[in-house]
């Protein structure tokens, strides 16, 4: 039977060795998606929300830890831990989306290259076969076949990442990360992409983990939001819940500075003093303290591990229980 999790991330770490120093990137990360829904990853630059979902598609191999994975078939897979053989059988329901659509298509392809080479390296398709499933993809997401046989400087960012997006689904995956998959594009055509990804979705029975460090566009299109910090999850839950409620002050933080369309609502900004740690040496205690106002002696010196707060909603802060923090009013 077909299970309900598509996907189990257990204590995933990646730690970035050089002569000098050990960057530990992820670190002792957990969470879980289930079939169907989108789960965002937020997080300022250098969090290692990107180090976390190209680890889960083995674009790099994770230093720790256990990335299960739920096959239509009903089959569990370490993708950490599988042979390569058996990855490539794998790789056709697990796909990705890249943050830049300049540098993530080869110049020197057409567009028809481009979305077929997934269906060459795993299928053996007849010529007719072939243009058939092009074709088929390329106006799903919006792009005119008669375009095909371009190349990609004559597209737009818009149109270059709906390429992406065909590349992506042409092999009709279960689950796909999107990386910054609409951070380079303008804001209308953000929209459109959103869009564009959401009724994908709901045709296509997709499964999302959304990467971004946009908390409008994640709120618009999660289910359930995990927010990072200096390569840790700080804070897990329903996206309704953690926004309207947040427990980690990282979050309040990220709340506060989201923009709100209606000017009868006021929201105090809080600024975050001074800069990220350095992930090669970090502070003792929860890594956050350094710029937390709510910071007690025992946050400069106990680790802080990520607790059930309340049903589905998990926090990584010794003084969950007392602060009363501010969110955004749904």
């Amino acid at each position: 039977m077909m299970s309900d999790i598509i996907l189990k991330v257990k204590e995933m770490s990646k730690t970035f060795s050089s002569k000098k120093v050990d960057v530990k990137a992820v670190n002792n990360v957990s969470f879980e998606v289930k079939r169907g829904e989108t789960v965002g990853i937020v997080g300022e630059s250098g969090c290692g929300k990107t180090t976390l979902g190209r680890c889960i598609v083995r674009a790099i191999q994770s230093t720790s830890g256990e990335v299960l994975y739920y096959s239509e078939d009903g089959k569990e897979y370490d993708l950490q831990k599988i042979d390569h053989k058996t990855m490539k059988t794998i790789r056709k329901e697990i796909q990705m989306i890249f943050q830049d659509p300049f540098s993530s298509l080869d110049p020197r392809m057409t567009v028809y290259d481009i979305i077929s080479e997934p269906l060459k390296a795993n299928f053996k398709l007849t010529k007719k076969e072939m243009e058939e499933k092009v074709k088929s993809i390329a106006v799903k997401v919006g792009l005119n076949p008669s375009y095909l046989m371009r190349y990609p400087h004559a597209f737009s960012g818009g149109q270059r990442q709906r390429i992406g997006i065909a590349r992506a689904l042409v092999l009709f995956p279960s689950l796909i990360v999107c990386d910054e998959a609409v951070s380079a594009l303008d804001v209308s055509v953000q929209a459109q992409v959103v869009n564009l990804l959401k009724d994908l979705q709901e045709e296509l029975h997709l499964t999302y983990l959304f990467i971004s460090h946009d908390l409008s566009v994640i709120e618009h299109i999660s289910d359930k939001v995990g927010v990072m910090y200096l390569g840790k999850m700080v804070e897990y839950g329903s996206t309704e819940e953690l926004f309207s409620k947040p427990f980690h002050p990282y979050t309040e933080a990220l709340l506060s500075a989201v923009p709100i369309a209606d000017p009868t609502i006021t929201i105090e900004r809080i600024p975050l003093q001074g800069e990220i740690p350095n992930p090669a040496n970090p502070p003792s205690g929860c890594f956050f303290h350094t710029r937390c106002k709510y910071c007690t002696e025992q946050c400069k010196t106990e680790d802080v591990k990520l607790i059930e707060k309340e049903p589905g909603h998990f926090v990584a802060c010794h003084r969950a229980d007392e602060l009363h923090l501010q969110g955004i009013v749904q």
